[in-house]
């Protein structure tokens, strides 16, 4: 046989090798999906554990909508206050400053 033939057969069977190991992890992947989605059969009706999840989370969605806006008139509020305790801040450092040079007297 010639080196090329040979080559080329080696090819081939390493391509069918690839093909065969992807479709048992495909399998394995769509077994394993099965478990956490539920069977998929047409005559019984599907215990869809993801169709569930998506339920819930689609409810804890819902509930926290309110949060978001809630949140930003809290961060403009929180900034306001920021402001008032920086010229609280300076007119305590100025009151101190003032104790101390009185108390060296």
């Amino acid at each position: 046989m010639d080196a090329l033939v040979v080559l080329a057969v080696i090819s081939v069977g390493g391509a069918a090798a690839l093909f065969v190991a992807l479709a048992l992890f495909l399998r394995a992947i769509v077994t394993e999906l099965e478990t956490i989605g539920g069977p998929a059969t047409r005559f019984v009706t599907p215990a869809n554990f993801l169709a569930k999840i998506r339920l819930g989370v689609r409810a804890i969605e819902r509930q926290t909508d309110a949060i978001a806006p809630q949140a930003s008139r809290l961060n403009e509020r929180l900034t306001a206050i920021l402001g008032g305790l920086k010229a609280i801040d300076g007119n305590l450092g100025g009151l101190i400053q003032g104790v101390s040079r009185q108390g060296r007297r």
